[in-house]
């Protein structure tokens, strides 16, 4: 249904109607109107986001916007991966330094799994960046953007549709917009989330915390400090704002751009009335964590906020209204899981919506999302609250954790010691520092999602392989189903450019790969595709084949045979696969997309 506007009731009409703009509402946006739908987003905001907030972007958010051909644009408005080599923890930004970790793939002993793990890399792409990037591929693929308009409340006149009443804050007017499917993508105060009383699984809040968003040429300092994040702590200073105790010094732009974090005192019950000053206190204060008073310092904002520990126990109504992003996992941004969870979360709704209006897919695809997307939310959340937790180790062993200033200064002269007692401090806040790199390398937090859902067929896998050790910082790779496709490099016979497996997978469609002595597969995705109506394209990879395994990275991640077959869903999970040829290749291919498209 295309936009029009119903005179006789004065309603306007639409498809698809998304309430909020951000990395969530406005990346699912994009994503349908690759498949070619638009429809309406609206944000209760007058623009995009003017404060950087989330910013670290990683491998699996941009594959989900290379597949739509918005990595480059990414990468060229943020902050290359080598500006955030390390994070520091320092008692001024000019002065000494306590230690650093290398962070984001540039520790020697991770590397090769980042480089290993995806084609893209990350990128620091604060908010600000982002969300003009997205909003800008929205409105100029056909969809209608309105700002300065809220979400109040829906109605239903059948189980089919949905009618939206929205406020325009400019005029004060209130109008109706009718859908076939509303998305509440409206952050942590959703409208649409307490409309559909979703049930919310909440965990005791870990405080307030401070945003000041500085303008300072911090350049002269970076040559010998570079990276992103930066914990600033003065263990002996006796005179701090109570909001003040600690500061997480942020890159927003390398190196002008900052973002001062500031928390209170570990334990402290602050009111959000505590957390305020005076803009010339702010300013005072991110100087003395600077540490140099003759640099020139803008305050661009400043704001407070909650450090949440909140999921949905389910993303969707069971019908056609389905909320994501901020609005169902709210979270610190420890491990930078949120913006990225927003993308992903879109990508894996993008299709299956496309998919069932088209009639590709019956409507119970659509559950899939809440049973695939629900327990990532969980897992995010618990992971970016722990990293936050897991910096109280060091914290402890510096005397941040104490008030009495006897017992501060007891607890920084041991450091000294060169006896026992100054090896024991030493060596637990080395262990301290080390129990954090979880935050910084966390690529299995980030990549290892798995899914169990009616959109995965499993009734002929056996067991699903172990998790690693180690979930957090370990990348798992296997083409069972349900898992991300692994990437590999792969070429040409006579050599051209590299190509991943990542890319030829997705792009709103189905694809098989398979290897020498698959050839049956290929014709069967063919015949089994234009039986159903949906596109398969099919690749064999190997030997002589459509392409190259030219570093043999593909045939060790496989897990099938040459003659077997692996069938990726259009948001590159693997659907299905088959160690080896079988018999009545046709039969079985229609089975198992019938089963996940819910025909």
């Amino acid at each position: 249904m295309t936009q029009t506007a119903a005179k006789e009731n004065n309603i306007i009409q639409t498809d698809l109607l998304i309430v909020g703009a951000g990395p969530a509402g406005a990346a699912l946006a994009c994503f349908l109107a690759a498949h070619g739908r638009t429809g309406i987003l609206i944000a209760a905001a007058p623009g995009t986001a003017d404060t950087p907030r989330a910013h670290i972007t990683n491998m699996a958010a941009l594959e989900c916007l290379r597949d739509i051909e918005l990595e480059q644009e990414c990468r060229n408005a943020g902050t290359n991966s080598k500006h955030m080599e390390h994070t520091r923890w320092c008692r001024s930004m000019a002065g000494e330094e306590f230690a650093r970790v290398y962070s984001w793939g540039w520790d020697p002993k991770h590397k090769g799994a980042y480089e290993t793990a995806s084609p893209c890399d990350h990128i620091d792409l604060p908010q600000t960046l982002l969300e003009p990037i997205l909003v800008k591929r929205a409105t100029h693929a056909g969809w209608t953007v309105r700002f300065n308009t809220r979400y109040v409340r829906l109605s239903r006149p059948s189980p089919d549709t949905i009618i939206s009443e929205v406020l325009d804050e400019l005029t004060g007017q209130t109008y109706f917009i009718q859908s076939r499917y509303l998305f509440g993508c409206d952050g942590a105060r959703s409208q649409v989330v307490r409309e559909l009383q979703l049930p919310l699984i909440k965990k005791p809040g870990q405080g307030l915390a401070l945003n000041v968003f500085v303008r300072a040429d911090l350049s002269h300092l970076m040559e010998n400090r570079s990276g992103n994040l930066h914990w600033v702590i003065n263990p002996e200073e006796e005179e701090y704002p109570v909001w003040g105790k600690e500061c997480i010094v942020r890159m927003v732009r390398a190196w002008d751009e900052w973002m001062f974090i500031f928390l209170p005192q570990p334990g402290a019950d602050l009111r959000a009335d505590d957390m305020s000053a005076t803009d010339e206190e702010y300013v005072k204060r991110v100087k003395e964590v600077i540490g140099d008073e003759n640099i020139e310092v803008t305050l661009l904002h400043a704001s407070k906020w909650w450090i949440n520990e909140v999921v949905a126990e389910r993303y969707s109504d069971g019908g056609n209204v389905f909320c994501f992003g901020d609005s169902t996992h709210r979270h610190p941004p420890f491990n930078g899981l949120g913006s990225n969870t927003c993308i992903q979360d879109a990508f894996n709704l993008a299709w299956k919506i496309d998919y069932v209006m088209s009639g590709k897919a019956g409507k119970e695809l659509l559950s899939s999302f809440d049973q695939e997307r629900q327990p990532v939310g969980v897992d995010i959340v618990t992971r970016a609250n722990q990293g936050l937790r897991d910096h109280f180790g060091w914290q402890k062993t510096l005397g941040l954790l104490e008030s009495d200033k006897e017992k501060v200064a007891e607890i920084l002269a041991e450091f000294e010691d060169p006896g026992e007692k100054g090896r024991l401090r030493r060596k637990a806040f080395r262990e301290g520092i080390e129990n954090t790199t979880t935050e910084f390398h966390g690529l299995g937090i980030e990549m290892n999602q798995k899914y169990v859902s009616n959109a995965v067929y499993l009734a002929d896998q056996g067991e699903a392989p172990p998790a690693p050790e180690d979930t957090v910082r370990t990348l798992q790779v296997t083409t069972y189903p349900g898992r991300r496709l692994p990437h590999a490099w792969l070429n040409t016979r006579v050599p051209g450019k590299r190509i991943s497996t990542i890319d030829l997978a997705g792009h709103r469609r189905f694809c098989l790969l398979t290897g020498p002595g698959g050839q049956v597969w290929k014709e069967a995705a063919k015949v089994v595709g234009e039986k159903l109506g949906v596109e398969v394209v099919a690749y064999s990879i190997g030997w002589k084949q459509d392409y190259e395994d030219v570093y043999f990275d593909w045939s060790e991640r496989r897990e099938v045979e040459d003659d077997g077959c692996v069938l990726v869903r259009p948001d590159r999970f693997v659907a299905w696969r088959s160690k080896s040829v079988i018999e009545k290749p046709e039969v079985k291919l229609e089975e198992v997309l019938r089963r996940v498209l819910s025909l």
